[in-house]
């Protein structure tokens, strides 16, 4: 059996956020064994697991991911759609645009300092959808 829903993010500012929690609201209840996939559906955000304790670790991402990809870099072309369109963009396949996590015993099964971060690379991206899809 499959069950799929689509959520909307409400705009978040550029940064690495921990939507864990949000997450978990939205979904239905879970089976005792299964998968969970999260899509994120545009091209300058991305998903990804990391630490769900501290906050520096998000700052660090951020840091680390405008040093790697910068903005305003001569060699983009794709620039019309202002200074951090193309670096979303790359950074998004970087990242990478879902996440499987399994299901046992009614929960999601993420490792004690595990947390779902949404990766939001424009300054402003607006409300971001997603696709919660859970495979029993």
């Amino acid at each position: 059996m499959i069950v799929q829903k689509e959520i909307i993010l409400p705009g978040l500012k550029r940064g690495y956020h921990l939507i864990t929690r949000l997450i978990e609201e939205q979904l239905p209840d879970l089976p005792d064994k299964g998968l969970l996939n999260i899509l994120v559906k545009h091209t300058s955000a991305g998903i990804t697991l990391n630490e769900n304790a501290d906050p520096t670790v998000r700052r660090d991402f951020e840091v680390f991911f405008n040093k790697m990809i910068p903005e305003r870099d001569p060699s983009y072309i794709h620039t019309y759609e202002g200074d951090d369109d193309m670096p979303g963009h790359l950074k998004s396949s970087v990242i990478g645009s879902s996440v499987t996590i399994p299901i046992t015993n009614h929960r999601l099964n993420l490792g004690t300092w595990q947390g779902i971060y949404f990766c939001e690379f424009r300054n402003s991206g607006g409300h971001r959808h997603l696709v919660l899809t859970v495979y029993f």
